[in-house]
């Protein structure tokens, strides 16, 4: 599947991580705003200074809710 988004959020897995995919390249696995930053500073998308820049940020895809959402999926703990 192609996205137009570089930066592209999985919806949380059964423990609250998301996938974070840069590029089309996993980056790691996240478990909260801080976690995006550093991904994007390691991939040189230092442009993000703070979690509010993240959050409201149009080149990042969220999947499975947006990113606020980080706890795992009800009855799949």
């Amino acid at each position: 599947m192609f996205s137009s988004y570089p930066v592209i959020v999985g919806p949380p897995d059964n423990e609250g991580g998301r996938l974070v995919r840069i590029r089309g390249a996993a980056a790691g696995r996240a478990f909260g705003l801080w976690d995006m930053i550093v991904f994007l500073h390691r991939a040189g998308l230092a442009g993000f200074a703070d979690e509010d820049e993240i959050a409201a940020s149009e080149r990042i895809e969220w999947l499975g809710g947006g990113p606020e959402v980080w706890d795992p999926p009800r009855g799949k703990t």
